[in-house]
């Protein structure tokens, strides 16, 4: 999945492979959603996500500057750290990381409502019966968003 038109890692020693970022995109928690306005302006915002089909999906509030951001229609960049540990006497970190970079589609009907099933069995399995009657409730409320990854990126520093 990485395209080889990017610049390449200067660290090469401590790129993961393909299969390593991948997995950090899944067990990861939150990751950083990093777009740019049409006048150039750049944000990035932490979220909630599910990795599933080659696609970093989350959901939304209806209206905000994520969304002005992500109806423009630019290129976006996500970012995962996993596990860190701080190496004082070294000053340095061990850490892992996942960067993924491609393009925005809002997702709407059965693929939507999929999606923020997919986040509630990722963040709530216990409560998927809940989950479920919220979704059917909250549906409607909330904006879901796709992110088609073009470009992963792992490191790591053991």
């Amino acid at each position: 999945m990485n395209d080889s038109s990017a610049r390449p890692m200067r660290r090469s020693d401590r790129q993961t492979s393909d299969a390593e970022a991948r997995e950090l995109l899944t067990k990861g928690e939150y990751g950083i959603l990093s777009t740019v306005s049409p006048t150039g302006e750049p944000y990035g915002v932490p979220v909630s996500y599910v990795f599933q089909n080659e696609e970093i999906v989350f959901h939304s509030a209806p209206e905000g500057r994520k969304i002005d951001h992500l109806t423009a229609g630019a290129p976006a960049s996500f970012c995962v750290v996993g596990d860190t540990e701080i190496l004082p006497s070294k000053f340095s970190t061990r850490y892992e990381s996942a960067i993924a970079s491609g393009t925005i589609t809002e997702l709407v009907g059965q693929p939507k409502l999929a999606a923020l099933n997919s986040l509630i069995e990722k963040y709530s399995p216990e409560f998927l019966q809940q989950g479920a009657d919220y979704v059917a409730v909250a549906a409607d409320k909330t904006r879901v968003f796709a992110l088609q990854v073009r470009t992963l990126t792992g490191k790591r520093r053991r």
